[in-house]
C-alpha cells in the first residue's frame, strides 16, 4: 500500500471542491445546510469518494471518553473533515470548530465550506492543515 502524501491530500481536495461547487451550480445559495449536506454526499459517492456524516465525535478527557453530541458534517475518506455553513458570514467560531474536529478524528486536512455565497472557489470556502498534515511526505 502506498504511503499517504500532501499531494494526495492536495488532490483529494481538489476534488471534493470539485463535487461542492457542482452541488452549488445545481442548489444555488438559500437553501439550509441539510439539503447541502445530503447533495454534497451523494456527489462525493458519484465521485468514488467514502463519505459519511453527522457521526459522534469522540473526545478524550484524562482518560475519560466524552461522547456528548459533538458531531461534525462530513468526513471524506476518514481524511477530510468538511464543515459546512449556509450562512451570512463564516464566523471565526465556525473556523474553530472545524480545527476542533480535525484535532479529534486525527484529520490532516479541513475545508469549512459556505453554500450562501455567489461563488464558492473564491469565497465559499477555506482549507485548514494541521500538525498531521505537516508530518507527510511531499511526494
Amino acid at each position: 500500500m502506498r504511503k499517504l502524501t500532501k499531494k494526495d491530500l492536495d488532490n483529494l481536495t481538489f476534488k471534493i471542491l470539485g463535487a461542492a461547487i457542482e452541488v452549488h451550480k445545481i442548489l444555488g445559495p438559500g437553501l439550509i445546510e441539510s439539503d447541502y449536506e445530503e447533495s454534497l454526499l451523494v456527489e462525493l459517492r458519484l465521485c468514488g469518494l467514502n463519505a459519511v456524516s453527522q457521526k459522534t465525535v469522540e473526545r478524550d478527557y484524562k482518560g475519560h471518553i466524552l461522547t456528548g453530541k459533538l458531531r461534525f458534517d462530513v468526513l471524506v475518506e476518514d481524511l477530510v473533515v468538511v464543515e459546512l455553513k449556509a450562512v451570512k458570514k463564516v464566523l471565526p467560531i465556525h473556523e474553530a470548530i472545524t480545527m476542533s474536529y480535525m484535532k479529534h478524528l486525527k484529520a490532516p486536512k479541513g475545508i469549512l465550506i459556505n453554500f450562501n455565497v455567489k461563488n464558492i472557489f473564491y469565497e465559499g470556502q477555506k482549507t485548514f492543515v494541521n500538525e498531521y498534515y505537516a508530518q507527510l511526505p511531499n511526494e
